[in-house]
């Protein structure tokens, strides 16, 4: 097998689509976001990317079914024009090595640069080792003109966060774009880093669908965040040391 494949199903007609990427990371932040953005528009996935830099195995699904683990691509085009065209990544996992994670990042851009992508939008999860109410989202971008464009849409940039830096395709989605002439902007929702966050993608997603002129219904993502809210609330009252502490140093990254 070659080290990535990607089978094509259609070939969508977009003009000059917007790339979101939305892989697991800190919290699944990116992951929810992207799943709900494409469960909203009802996005057509028009590719599966295989690699063998993905972990050795296959998922199942309800019936048993199994699936080798890949990352996958969505299209959606309002055909009113009331929105820009996108292309959604999305997936189970992400380069289990240094060099993976490298040649599938610039394997997707080079699927972006042929569907004439100028723009991208990834989006990740900000781990900050606490429960938050009211999350921010932080953001790293490409230029000097992006930073003041996406302050104006509420988005937060901090000196020194994140200190560490931005890991994995969140990060070499912004860096391998701009080398390929692409302006790129990351989305970070803060989050605990200990759940599943669905409060931190509503942040995120609330934000980029305001950017995108698109309407959501974040019920589902709000439902969710109640009951990881209870499960949080639970665990307080058992007293669990481990929400008390500070994190890891390298808990506190993108992803």
């Amino acid at each position: 097998m070659e080290k990535i494949k990607t089978i094509i199903h259609e070939e969508p007609n977009l003009t000059k689509p917007i790339l979101i990427e939305g892989l697991p990371g800190v919290g699944n932040v990116g992951k929810l976001a992207a799943e709900h953005l494409l469960d909203q528009l009802k996005a057509v996935k028009f590719a599966d990317i295989y690699s063998v830099h993905f972990p050795p195995q296959v998922v199942l699904d309800d019936d048993g079914v199994a699936k080798l683990v890949n990352n996958e691509l969505y299209y959606s085009k309002a055909e009113d024009g009331s929105h820009p065209d996108l292309l959604i990544v999305v997936g189970d996992y992400q380069g289990l090595t240094p060099e993976g994670q490298y040649d599938i990042s610039d394997h997707i851009l080079q699927l972006a640069l042929k569907y004439e992508v100028q723009r991208i939008y990834t989006l990740g999860g900000y781990g900050v080792g606490k429960i938050l109410e009211d999350p921010r989202v932080l953001g790293a971008a490409t230029s000097l003109e992006l930073v003041e464009e996406m302050k104006e849409r509420g988005v937060v940039f901090s000196k020194g966060e994140p200190g560490s830096g931005i890991v994995g395709a969140s990060g070499l989605l912004l860096g391998l774009g701009k080398v390929y002439g692409m302006e790129a902007i990351c989305l970070m929702g803060e989050t605990s880093g200990y759940f599943v966050d669905p409060k931190g993608a509503e942040a995120v997603l609330r934000i980029l669908a305001a950017i995108l002129n698109i309407e959501i219904d974040f019920s589902e993502l709000e439902n969710k965040a109640e009951q990881i809210d209870a499960i949080a609330s639970k665990l307080k009252e058992m007293e669990t040391p481990q929400l008390e502490e500070a994190p890891p140093e390298d808990l506190r990254y993108i992803g």
